[in-house]
């Protein structure tokens, strides 16, 4: 499986130890994020995690920023792209389970390192359920 990551200027530490996770695990990272503290433009690292996904690329994308918001917000933008800011293991979860998210959103300045590594496995180890929910997910897009 590949995963498609990228981040700003606030996620360099998290994605260090999120690719660390992902790569342990055997997955195959793309990596569009930053490695330095130096204030960059979030679209710039995110847009191409977005294209990613979009375009199958990537199976899923991980995206980080200070509140998770702007780079959420801007990968939302992209067709077939459905990314959930999540700052709990059960808000990864439910964004599997009930809106098919692809693309999850990490508050790097409200959630811990570890929090977010065992988001991220709640994320790519939860299975849509489909069902009454498909029906809402096929209303999403404009």
């Amino acid at each position: 499986m590949k995963i498609s990551i990228g981040n700003d200027h606030a996620g360099p530490d998290y994605k260090k130890a999120i690719v660390k996770y992902l790569e342990d695990k055997g997955y195959e990272v793309i990596n569009h994020g930053t490695d330095t503290f130096d204030s960059v433009d979030y679209p710039d690292f995110v847009h191409p995690v977005a294209t990613d996904v979009e375009n199958g690329t990537a199976d899923f994308g991980i995206i980080i920023c200070g509140s998770g918001n702007g780079v959420a917000m801007t990968a939302n933008k992209h067709q077939k792209v459905r990314a959930a800011l999540c700052w709990t293991k059960e808000i990864s979860a439910l964004a599997r389970q009930h809106n098919n998210a692809n693309i999850i959103s990490i508050p790097a300045r409200f959630t811990a390192i570890h929090q977010a590594v065992d988001m991220v496995d709640t994320f790519l180890n939860t299975a849509f359920e489909g069902g009454r929910h498909q029906q809402r997910v096929d209303k999403i897009s404009c």
